[in-house]
């Protein structure tokens, strides 16, 4: 129920139209209380910031001390500093070339799809702050000149239904009130602008159903604060009239109109002095509201519409910061009477005045010379000496000279607005790179508050992002990019956005020395030529440096290219075919050479291996053949041999027989002898 609620409220153009008497007067009571409160908060602070405008701006008032008309000089210290730093800050923040922002590419980007994406976003959120959103760059002329006096600045970014564009708006820091003890915005309970709108304004809202149709009276000039009319677009006259504006409060607060007990971020306008609520919308959206897993809404995220700009913070922890008109404030009030003084002195001593006694015989009045006038008295000179007495008046003092020179020096070292800085040159004898250190030395300051004002960049940029990707026509941003785009660039993490001012960068002659550094590498072949030439032309600030640049050469069509491609690839193989037919014809006619000579010496060999064989086989038949009538010899002589010997072993072994046969005998003999 309450997300169909707040869903409800959403699409609501005013919820004032839905609640009653008594809720609206006590809204109305509190966003006033609510405002006073933080007024009277920041109230010593109102009263310097009025004294450091008038001291920015030499007002001057009617002085009755010493005596009338006295010396009146107001010393332009802050003034200097403040268009020192406007004029250096300028053109570096808003580079004349307009490539104002840059996209950062997170992650991998291997195809270049994001790099491509990042430089359209770059090219359309450029020409969208220089050109579609009106006195975008005249604002931020104003903020960069009211920044270093009052410290603190703001713009207010929104999306203008009525001219269908994004609006990011100067609003000065008396027109904006947040309690100067609060910490930053984000953190802000109540944030409340002053507007300034006439009878007719207020008419038109009513009738397109903004406002309320209510009787707020008529305004009164007497209401108005001279010190926040600036930044209306009326003129203040002396009596009320048609175009007298009424004090309109519009507050970026938290109210519980659901009465649930958590109170959701609104934005309530109404009318100071008769406390009439005109509008209530509110101060979120959809994607800001955080539900738990029991279908109740955890937190609502507000949308954040101003952006604070910072000189120097402050020490003291308030919420505004601290300019040129706390530092040098006191420091100028200080010249500006020892000036003075020096001034009345020498006045003083040229108009000489003092007595006359009432004993010298002359008419008594005002007596007026001219030059190379005299004068006959009824007196002599004697008694003119004794008779007339000159006041004793000194010259100016030259120690008040010296304390002023003095003051001024101390002023000029705390807002780095030395003599160098404002185009004098420096002594003669002063080597270039001791003046270029002093530069660099005296830089340091406005660097440091550079990167104050780059954050906030970087903080309004975020802001248009996102109001892209919400209101952003697509028609529009394929126009300006002269591309078609297939899908919104505008969907993608807006921590992509950066605003493309260098801070590091603060003078075009920084610049030239950079390029010129790069230009020296050029010899070492290692980076690249065409890019460190734009770089070049781009210090020294020539228009159009793409002009100049040799641009490359058109793209052939793709698919052309693809059949000039494959006819190459062709025609190269149709002659590796050819080359490799030949050689390989090559090759077999030396293969079958080759092998015809192997042959011939093959047989050649064979011949020459037959008539070796057959001396060969000559010599071993003959070598044969001798070792056989050899061996036939040797074995007939020892068959002989083994004949012999065995006829021999034979004769032998008879021998013994014989013998033994004898012996037998005669032992058979004597045996039967004995019988």
């Amino acid at each position: 129920i309450l997300i169909m609620e707040l869903n409800k409220a959403l699409d609501s153009i005013n919820i004032a139209d839905s609640l009653d008497k008594d809720q609206l007067i006590k809204i109305g009571n509190q966003v006033v209380s609510g405002y006073e409160t933080d007024c009277d908060s920041r109230k010593p602070w109102e009263e310097d910031l009025k004294n450091w405008t008038d001291l920015a701006l030499q007002v001057t008032s009617t002085k009755t001390f010493p005596w009338p008309n006295a010396a009146n000089i107001k010393y332009p210290l802050l003034a200097t500093a403040a268009m020192q730093f406007a004029a250096r800050a300028y053109p570096t923040l808003i580079p004349s070339n307009g490539k104002l922002v840059k996209c950062r590419v997170i992650g991998s980007d291997m195809d270049g799809q994001k790099t491509a994406r990042a430089n359209r976003i770059s090219t359309h959120m450029s020409y969208q702050l220089l050109d579609e959103m009106d006195g975008w760059e005249e604002d931020m002329d104003k903020l960069l000149i009211s920044l270093p006096i009052a410290g603190t600045c703001f713009k207010k970014t929104y999306w203008d239904s009525a001219k269908q564009k994004n609006c990011s708006k100067l609003v000065l820091p008396k027109t904006l009130v947040v309690n100067y003890y609060c910490r930053n915005l984000d953190d802000a309970e109540r944030i409340t602008e002053i507007l300034h709108l006439t009878k007719r304004k207020i008419k038109e809202r009513q009738n397109q159903g903004i406002y309320l149709e209510v009787d707020i009276g008529d305004p009164s000039a007497d209401s108005l604060d001279p010190t926040t009319s600036v930044n209306g677009a009326f003129q203040r006259t002396a009596n009320d009239d048609e175009t007298t504006p009424y004090v309109i409060l519009e507050q970026h607060t938290y109210l519980d109109l659901d009465e649930d007990g958590y109170s959701e971020p609104y934005i309530i306008t109404v009318e100071e002095a008769s406390k009439k609520v005109l509008r209530i919308v509110p101060r979120f959206d959809s994607d800001g509201v955080v539900v738990g897993e029991n279908g109740k809404i955890v937190s609502i995220e507000a949308i954040q519409y101003y952006t604070k700009y910072g000189f120097i913070p402050n020490p003291d922890g308030g919420f505004y910061d601290i300019g040129f008109g706390r530092l040098l404030g006191p420091l100028n009030n200080s010249a500006n009477t020892i000036i003075n003084q020096l001034v009345d002195a020498g006045s003083l001593s040229n108009l000489q005045a003092g007595f006359i006694g009432k004993g010298l015989r002359i008419k008594m009045g005002e007596s007026r010379f001219q030059p190379g006038e005299w004068k006959a008295v009824n007196a002599v000179g004697d008694d003119l000496k004794k008779q007339i007495f000159p006041l004793p008046v000194r010259e100016p003092s030259q120690v008040l000279f010296n304390l002023l020179d003095l003051l001024l020096k101390s002023g000029k070292e705390l807002a780095s607005v030395a003599e160098i800085f404002v185009g004098k040159m420096p002594g003669q004898n002063t080597p270039a790179t001791t003046t270029m250190a002093t530069i660099e030395q005296g830089m340091k300051v406005f660097t440091a508050v550079y990167k104050r004002v780059y954050r906030s960049l970087t903080s309004e940029f975020r802001k248009i992002y996102k109001l892209n990707r919400t209101y952003m026509n697509a028609e529009e941003y394929v126009s300006v990019l002269d591309e078609p785009v297939p899908q919104s660039d505008y969907q993608g993490p807006v921590d992509d956005i950066i605003p493309g001012a260098d801070p590091t960068a603060v003078s075009s002659q920084e610049k030239q020395q950079k390029v010129q550094a790069l230009m020296q590498l050029l010899q070492l072949g290692t980076i690249d030529p065409m890019a460190v030439t734009q770089l070049y032309l781009e210090a020294h600030e020539i228009p159009e440096p793409q002009k100049y640049m040799r641009q490359p050469q058109p793209q052939p069509d793709p698919k052309m290219e693809a059949i000039k491609a494959k006819a190459q690839v062709d025609q190269q193989k149709a002659q590796i075919d050819m080359q490799t037919a030949e050689h390989k014809m090559q090759l077999e006619r030396a293969t079958k050479e080759q092998e015809m000579q192997m042959k011939a010496a093959q047989l050649q060999q064979e011949l020459q291996a037959k008539q070796m064989q057959a001396v060969l086989d000559a010599k071993l038949a003959q070598s044969q053949h001798g070792m056989k009538m050899q061996q036939e010899a040797q074995a007939t002589q020892m068959k002989m041999a083994t004949t012999a010997m065995t006829h021999q072993q034979q004769m032998q072994h008879q021998q013994e027989a014989n013998k033994q046969t004898l012996k037998k005998e005669k032992s058979t003999n004597g045996n039967s002898k004995s019988k």
